[in-house]
């Protein structure tokens, strides 16, 4: 296999790693990134959707020993059902317009204009959310009733919009929500679990004629890259909000944003049309 998409292979996991889980869009930046580098064909596509796999992974094991605690008192502990009952409860507004509308947001969002404009709308809701007074009601995941996932399930759908941020619309939906900034976060990883397995699944599925043998090293390079960058970007993160508010998050979307419509504008890189 070529050397150098076995690099872009390499670049595009660190990346899908490090933003999944932050407020910052790891599909914008797998947008622009893979523009960049002119691996945004449809195999190209299908591939930042199966890395996705390495980041799920990297908070399975971050989070293994609530997995584990949870899949085993499943029987017995009605805290452990509610908590499985709250994640299916969120991921399903997702799920079902994920299915009606994927196809056709794929076809006409999935350009460098709209991301970048994600980018600054986000950041100036984080912006405005970490300065209004934050009223904690609910401080931890397992405190959470099913009222409380569904309303982060149905901020969870804005993701669909590339540029927007999974995790950026489900933590401060959280935060506005009444959630702690550690139960946000963590119902935020969690949630990631089904959402991204069933992306990464059902596209795989759909596009699998796409594979062959040959891409094996490809997306190998990929999932282990998403593994590692993933695993210290949710340990980071972890130990930042214990200290820290969201909003260099909000400062560096709106820098990064007006960056990609400033290079569009004055033709510094040429980007593909909507």
């Amino acid at each position: 296999m070529d050397l150098s998409l076995l690099i872009d292979a390499l670049i595009l996991g660190i990346v899908e790693g490090l933003t999944e889980f932050l407020p910052i869009s790891s599909t914008g930046h797998l947008i622009l990134v893979g523009e960049l580098l002119g691996f945004n064909n449809e195999k190209g596509k299908l591939f930042e959707i199966a890395i996705q796999s390495g980041a799920i992974l990297a908070v399975c094991w971050e989070y293994r020993r609530k997995i584990g605690s949870v899949v085993g008192s499943l029987h017995c502990d009605p805290a452990a059902r509610r908590f499985i009952f709250n994640l299916l409860v969120a991921f399903i507004p997702a799920a079902v317009l994920g299915l009606a509308f994927g196809k056709a947001v794929k076809a006409h969002l999935f350009n460098a204009t709209v991301v970048a404009g994600a980018f600054i709308v986000g950041g100036v809701i984080i912006w405005w959310a970490e300065k209004r007074e934050h009223r904690i009601r609910v401080q931890t995941v397992e405190a959470m009733t099913w009222r409380d996932a569904l309303k982060v399930g149905l901020v969870q759908t804005l993701a669909l919009i590339p540029g927007t941020s999974r995790s950026g619309a489900t933590i401060i939906g959280g935060l506005l929500f009444g959630l702690s900034r550690q139960a946000a976060t963590e119902f935020s990883f969690f949630l990631a679990i089904p959402t991204l397995c069933a992306a990464t699944v059902y596209d795989v599925y759909k596009h699998w004629a796409l594979l062959s043998l040959n891409d094996i090293p490809l997306f190998g390079v990929g999932f282990i890259a998403a593994f590692i960058s993933a695993f210290a970007a949710v340990k980071g993160l972890l130990r930042y909000i214990g200290q820290h508010d969201f909003t260099v998050f909000a400062y560096y979307r709106l820098v990064f944003g007006v960056a990609v419509l400033a290079t569009a504008h004055f033709g510094w890189v040429q980007w593909a049309a909507g």
